[in-house]
């Protein structure tokens, strides 16, 4: 059973059809990587899995349950969808971390929030907090931050604070890692440090989603890739097939663009 099924997917802003109607699914410990031009809709799509924009069609489902149905205002509910997002965890172009909290501080956070609602939390405040931190400190050691941990975000490279946002993702324990172009506000040096850890997590078969433009990167690392183009599915497959024999005139126009571009 996929971990993740998305079926019939759309999303319009205004007269502007961003997705029309999308169809893929996600094996557990399955990567993929989602590509196509600025516009295509990868980001959308990312957006909506994570219920940050809601589909005006479609259903998703996570292990077998149905999650959202846009025909179904209870899966729409902001209660639910709340709870809903503890499945994905989203790792964002800009990494948007609090500036008023260390690295660690940043990664625990979200934990922290959580805890406060258990019916346990005043009684244990302090084990709960001592293993939330030991939780935080164990998976910044894991992206290569053990000795930035007490550092706050503007004293961190663009490089070292989108590893404590992956960290920060990490910690929820999703189901499902997303990745909306994590290395697009990167130079070359930071970002082959960013991925080198994504690549990790593909090798720990973390279960992951990446929007990326990085071709060489979705062909080594991604199981399979998607090749989106005006806001449909035009091509998927084994990542190598895709990026190297793409079979849809579509996805070779575009691939000997980025080749061009490169």
């Amino acid at each position: 059973m996929p971990v993740l099924e998305i079926k019939n997917i759309h999303k319009s802003f205004g007269a502007t059809h961003v997705l029309k109607g999308i169809d893929f699914s996600l094996e557990r410990g399955e990567s993929i990587a989602i590509i196509g031009s600025s516009g295509s809709g990868k980001t959308t799509l990312l957006r909506c899995i994570n219920f940050l924009e809601t589909p005006n069609e479609g259903t998703i489902h996570v292990d077998g349950k149905l999650i959202f149905d846009a025909k179904d205002p209870e899966t729409q509910k902001e209660s639910e969808i709340r709870k809903k997002r503890l499945h994905f965890g989203m790792v964002f172009q800009s990494f948007n971390l609090f500036p008023q909290y260390t690295a660690l501080g940043n990664v625990m956070l979200a934990s922290e929030l959580l805890a406060k609602e258990r019916p346990d939390y005043k009684e244990n405040r302090r084990q709960i907090h001592a293993e939330i931190e030991e939780k935080a400190k164990t998976i910044l050691t894991r992206v290569g931050l053990a000795e930035k941990m007490d550092l706050y975000p503007h004293q961190l490279s663009g490089g070292q604070q989108q590893r404590v946002a992956i960290a920060r993702a990490l910690a929820m324990e999703p189901d499902i890692l997303c990745f909306d172009e994590p290395t697009s506000a990167l130079d070359p040096e930071l970002t082959g440090e960013v991925l080198r850890v994504i690549r990790g997590l593909a090798e720990q078969k973390t279960t992951m989603i990446i929007v990326t433009h990085e071709m060489a990167f979705a062909r080594d690392v991604a199981d399979r890739v998607i090749f989106m183009d005006e806001g449909v599915i035009v091509e998927q497959g084994p990542s190598h097939q895709v990026i190297e024999h793409p079979q849809q005139e579509r996805t070779k126009q575009f691939l000997s663009r980025y080749s061009e571009q490169a």
